[in-house]
């Protein structure tokens, strides 16, 4: 059977910020006992930015995933920046990736692909289909994330709590056989859930000038869990079986699962519930906490560098994100 994409990801890369705070450090800057962010969050570590920004990040991640392609710089001719948020609001992110990579002017097409958490698995089907239709040779994508920046440790500590910096990167090319690359790939919507998750500032919604003090009012990130939960306790089982049925595979045909790192809590729930084995879901969001759309290439990166992906094996990209959307990619390397 030939993928519907035929690409091969030829390298990845991932990086993190220096500093590691640990929850219990956390806790007493707060003023909690020890162990009470970790209870209710699930999550133990994570990275945050200090002497590090976003393109620093992502630059490191490139650069990795680029060595470990063995493609020539030259040879990338489409770069996307799939992060969940930018750099600025304008011009895109990717540029400016772009140049602090070397790439000179005019070498290659650079854009930005948003679909928060699921920027990565956005970006990565794009790619694939201008390589797959000849359009490009080699593409690079990335996702870079200073999630710790504008949470509500004031109102919600238990979900500020949930979030790390990283960046992670792939670099993508034709697949030589034309039997590795993307059996099926599905995104679906429930905007019904719209408000669950957001940051209301930072676009036009609200006006930094006329309405000083919603804006900041509507700044910090802020997430409805009970919503959440019931749109994905509702709905996902159902999207993880339309993935499967589009790709004619089964549970027992997957040899990994890819999930975005929603939260500890929330891989536990995926678990129950689509019936996928533990035992084969990359699981670090007790040490990474969630990065926003660099938590699936990262933990991608992670099972390579593991030794959990050998030539063959058949992948499954899950993630649900802001909006709200499901995205599910099956992938056989």
């Amino acid at each position: 059977m030939h993928a519907i994409l035929s690409i091969r990801i030829a390298g990845t890369g991932h990086a993190l910020p220096r500093r590691a705070v640990a929850s219990t450090e956390l806790d007493r800057r707060l003023g909690f006992e020890d162990g009470h962010l970790q209870r209710l969050s699930g999550v133990e570590n994570r990275h945050v930015c200090e002497s590090e920004d976003q393109i620093d990040l992502a630059v490191a991640a490139a650069e990795e995933a680029i060595a470990r392609a063995g493609v020539p710089v030259c040879d990338i001719d489409l770069v996307l920046g799939a992060c969940g948020i930018p750099y600025q609001p304008l011009p895109a992110t990717a540029p400016l990736v772009m140049r602090r990579l070397g790439m000179a002017d005019g070498a290659a097409a650079a854009h930005d692909v948003n679909a928060t958490c699921l920027s990565f698995l956005t970006a990565l089907e794009l790619a694939a289909g201008r390589i797959a239709l000849g359009q490009s040779r080699a593409a690079l994508v990335f996702s870079s994330e200073i999630a710790s920046r504008a949470l509500p440790w004031q109102d919600q500590p238990d979900v500020a709590a949930l979030f790390g910096d990283g960046a992670a990167a792939a670099v993508v090319t034709a697949a030589p056989d034309g039997r590795t690359g993307i059996r099926a790939s599905l995104l679906r919507s429930y905007p019904s859930a719209y408000g669950a998750c957001e940051i209301g500032a930072g676009g036009t919604r609200f006006d930094f000038h006329r309405e000083p003090e919603a804006f900041a009012a509507h700044a910090l990130f802020h997430m409805d869990g009970k919503e959440l939960f019931r749109i994905t306790h509702r709905h996902f089982p159902r999207f993880v079986e339309q993935v499967l049925d589009a790709a004619g595979w089964s549970r027992e045909d997957v040899d990994l699962v890819i999930p975005h790192q929603a939260s500890p809590l929330a891989l536990d729930h995926m678990v129950q519930h689509t019936g996928m084995e533990s035992g084969r879901v990359v699981n670090i969001a007790a040490r990474l906490g969630n990065q926003i759309a660099a938590s699936i290439p990262t933990a991608l990166d992670i099972a390579w560098r593991d030794g959990r992906i050998r030539p063959g094996m058949k992948l499954l990209l899950l993630g649900t994100s802001a909006g709200v959307s499901f995205g599910g990619m099956a992938i056989e390397v």
